[in-house]
């Protein structure tokens, strides 16, 4: 089943979903990386997960894994006081005792999952060592891990590390089903490795060689082979997971209806955004960012509610005249009659954020308010695009937040939360570089938010004017720490050609100002 190949900007925006969603904590960030395994950093509240590419199977498979993992993952930032280095016994067998904690745990609340563990599960053994491949008493942990994990091993071992084996299996099961009928937690687990360490006549510092599934990345597996071996994994996991068809799992139908509109989404974003080759402008890489600090929900539901109307495409307004007569507004000595009239949104609109080194200090407040201003427009269908600029490594960026043919989605919240401000505003410079794109699509308004004087008013007075011979609206609202500060600005701003100005003292009015520009 080899499909279209999925960006990482879209594997990133459905991993943070689910592991937020999973784990019921929204300020967990996600990293793909290829030089390290799946592993979570509770302190850092940040998952780092293996990229499909590096996972045996074909796409479909090895989505399949991917999410699982991420429930792993999502199960242990829910249910794990702490998680030890793998590099060692006492470690390694902490951490998988925990495993099998949370995921009983977790199957509890997700019933769903049990189909796709079992599958991953398959996976997990295929891609575990064989043992006479790993030497020492190395050997003796892999073997535990294979014989609690999946009740098989691969290979062969002497009786009497077998019985070793057996018996520190029956261990560890009893205490993971202790813990989770006693509700007790990591720290209650790990006072019990120490006797599983005894049982395996181990030493708790031995080195564990380090056994990945990218490490067999691209093997073949025939689907009769994958088969054999879910039934394998099916029939020793039943008395945890029940009677299971292993060929309905092995098609994963449930799943594939999620990885197909993954894969639309992906065709229609895969070749959107700016060349910054061609234009001049970048784009930001989406990286391990906490897009949360910037969502104001408060704010953002509450102009939901206000323009709600808009969504509708229906106002009541009061006339002198209308379809029905309102007795109350008569009695206050208002217009006394009312009717619906349409309400559409067709205007499209560019928005160019100013990031220099003024706003530094207010930054997350700046962000909070653009950002609930972008979800208003998303919101009411409104097409937008929007654009910063900064100064990093001394030269000015012009940064592509979202362009008008992409939605806005967390990956474009993660663009917008990871730009520093920084610099000076040379604004005309910023013009310059977005002229060939608004030539291009041009927009009905420019908006350009800002609260500094530009470095050269008179190369931006002859942008402006460029911009407007296309039959764009020039707007500019003018950000000042209060009333005074702000209005001189958007007076300078009017000096440059702009042909409105406003200006704003408080951040959370910047939506409410714009949206006022498209009800105009």
């Amino acid at each position: 089943m080899q499909l279209i190949k999925l960006q990482n900007d879209s594997l990133v925006e459905i991993a943070t979903f689910l592991v937020r969603r999973w784990s019921e904590k929204d300020n967990i960030t996600i990293e793909i990386s290829d030089k390290t395994e799946t592993k979570s950093r509770l302190k850092e509240n940040k998952v780092i997960i293996t990229p499909l590419e590096k996972r045996i199977g074909d796409d479909f498979q090895k989505y399949r894994q991917f999410r699982t993992s991420l429930w792993y993952e999502a199960m242990r930032i829910k249910y794990c006081k702490k998680i030890l280095s793998d590099d060692h016994a006492f470690g390694f067998i902490l951490n998988t005792m925990e495993t099998q904690r949370i995921e009983q745990l977790g199957r509890k609340v997700w019933k769903g999952m049990d189909n796709e563990i079992l599958f991953n599960y398959t996976y997990m053994l295929v891609s575990r060592p064989q043992l006479h491949t790993v030497y020492g008493k190395a050997r003796i942990v892999e073997a535990f891990y294979q014989y609690f994990m999946f009740g098989v091993i691969k290979g062969e071992m002497q009786s009497s590390n077998f019985e070793k084996i057996k018996k520190a299996t029956i261990f560890a099961k009893k205490i993971v089903s202790q813990a989770i009928d006693e509700k007790q937690d990591t720290d209650w687990v790990e006072k019990k490795v120490s006797e599983i360490i005894k049982m395996l006549d181990i030493d708790s510092l031995l080195t564990i060689p380090i056994s990945l599934p990218f490490m067999k990345a691209g093997m073949a597996l025939s689907e009769e082979e994958l088969l054999k071996v879910l039934k394998i994994i099916s029939k020793n996991k039943e008395g945890d997971i029940g009677t299971v068809d292993p060929s309905s799992i092995l098609r994963g139908d449930d799943v594939y209806d999620e990885y197909k509109v993954l894969l639309d989404e992906n065709k229609k974003t895969e070749n959107k955004g700016l060349s910054s080759e061609t234009i001049g402008i970048q784009i930001p890489s989406t990286r391990n960012v906490d897009e949360s600090i910037i969502y104001d929900m408060r704010l953002i539901n509450g102009l939901k509610i206000k323009f709600k109307e808009w969504k509708s495409g229906w106002k009541e307004q009061h006339l002198r005249s209308g379809d029905e007569f309102d007795e109350e507004n008569y009695i206050e000595g208002h217009e006394p009659f009312f009717t619906d009239v349409k309400k559409s949104i067709k205007t499209k609109i560019v928005i160019l954020l100013d990031h220099s080194s003024s706003i530094a200090s207010d930054a997350i407040e700046y962000k909070k308010a653009t950002l609930a201003l972008c979800e208003v427009l998303a919101f009411l269908k409104v097409k937008f695009a929007v654009y910063a600029f900064s100064t990093e490594n001394r030269a000015m960026v012009c940064w592509s937040i979202k362009p008008d043919n992409v939605k806005w989605n967390s990956i474009t919240a993660k663009r917008l939360a990871q730009i520093v401000a920084n610099g000076s505003t040379p604004l005309a410079e910023v013009y310059g570089k977005m002229f060939p794109t608004l030539q291009s699509k041009r927009p009905d308004i420019f908006l350009t938010l800002t609260d500094g004087e530009p470095s050269d008013p008179d190369a931006v007075r002859s942008m402006t004017k460029s911009f407007k011979g296309l039959g764009i609206n020039m707007v500019a609202l003018g950000l000042g720490p209060n009333t005074i500060r702000a209005t001189t600005i958007a007076n300078n701003l009017k000096h440059l050609g702009y042909e409105k100005t406003m200006a704003v003292s408080r951040l959370n009015d910047i939506p409410n100002k714009v949206m006022s520009i498209l009800e105009g």
